[in-house]
């Protein structure tokens, strides 16, 4: 295969996640139980970062963040800083994706494991996702938002992040049942489908040719001949 065409196949795969990311995601947006939103748009970002690198899981995790900034829900937070909000927005997700591949590609790098090593690599990605999405939102939101409020249905004012109290308070605020509720149901997802990942990314790998990265060829070829 010439260099132009893994080029191009390699922009299918990735332009196919990309979609994948923006529907998703838009789907979260609008489409809630009550106040929380289930987020699948973090699977297709992880696998993009396992199958095309971290800087691809970056990109990946940047298209959520934009999508993310015209949910409704997003609205309060612009109202309040728009520049906080924008960068937050960006940088949980981007990180998100970026850490993913950077996790996957150290553990594949460790010796010891053996065969074990891609399983356990791509789950510890899957799992970490959410864990730094939720965890940015939580100290951007501690920090930056404090004294942040909104009306709710019944037409009180609920604060999001009490101004007084210090960082602890600050904290805790953030920590709001519907941010435990939507971090709890990401993870539980997360949990339920890594093995599908793996199952999935092996797949991927040994009946296509989308430009993947180098060292995940070589990865599943070695596993071939372990097994």
């Amino acid at each position: 295969m010439n260099k132009n065409s893994k080029k191009i196949k390699k922009l299918v795969g990735i332009a196919s996640l990309a979609a994948l990311v923006a529907v998703l995601q838009v789907i979260s947006n609008y489409i809630t139980f009550g106040e929380v939103s289930i987020t699948l748009a973090l699977i297709p970002m992880v696998v993009g970062a396992i199958l095309y690198g971290p800087l691809t899981g970056f990109g990946l995790g940047a298209l959520m963040g934009v999508v993310i900034i015209t949910a409704p829900s997003t609205a309060t937070f612009l109202n309040f800083n728009v520049f906080a909000t924008i960068v937050l927005c960006l940088l949980k997700t981007s990180l998100a994706g970026l850490a993913s591949g950077w996790i996957y590609k150290g553990i594949i790098r460790i010796n010891g494991l053996k065969k074990f090593k891609f399983p356990v690599a791509i789950i510890v990605a899957t799992l970490v996702a959410p864990l730094i999405n939720t965890g940015l939102f939580i100290l951007g939101t501690s920090v930056i938002f404090q004294g942040l409020s909104y009306v709710d249905a019944s037409g009180a004012e609920v604060v999001l992040v009490p101004s007084t109290g210090g960082f602890g308070a600050a904290f805790s605020g953030a920590l709001s049942l519907v941010v435990a509720i939507n971090f709890a149901i990401e993870f539980a997802i997360s949990v339920v489908l890594s093995p599908s990942i793996v199952y999935l990314t092996k797949v991927i790998g040994n009946k296509f040719d989308l430009g993947f990265c180098d060292d995940f060829k070589n990865i599943s070829l070695m596993e071939n001949n372990l097994e």
